[in-house]
């Protein structure tokens, strides 16, 4: 089943980009661009689920819907 995490994306001074999130404690990710740091990200979410999954179910992450809406962010 696929979830609904929000990750909060920065620049850093020295030029990469940071992915924290305040729902997963414990995701970190740093990337060269944002793609890269996205999908870093997502393999540590995964990571991070799959350990708590051993302890508790991880509930308090929304299931995608139906529809929803996605910030796409087009470089010129």
């Amino acid at each position: 089943m696929e979830r609904f995490l929000n990750i909060h994306i920065e620049k850093l001074p020295e030029g990469v980009y940071l992915a924290t999130s305040d729902e997963l404690q414990g995701l970190v990710a740093q990337g060269r661009t944002v793609a890269e740091t996205l999908e870093i990200a997502r393999d540590v979410a995964r990571k991070l689920l799959e350990a708590q999954s051993e302890d508790k179910e991880a509930d308090y992450l929304q299931p995608i819907a139906e529809q929803f809406n996605y910030p796409l962010v087009i470089g010129q």
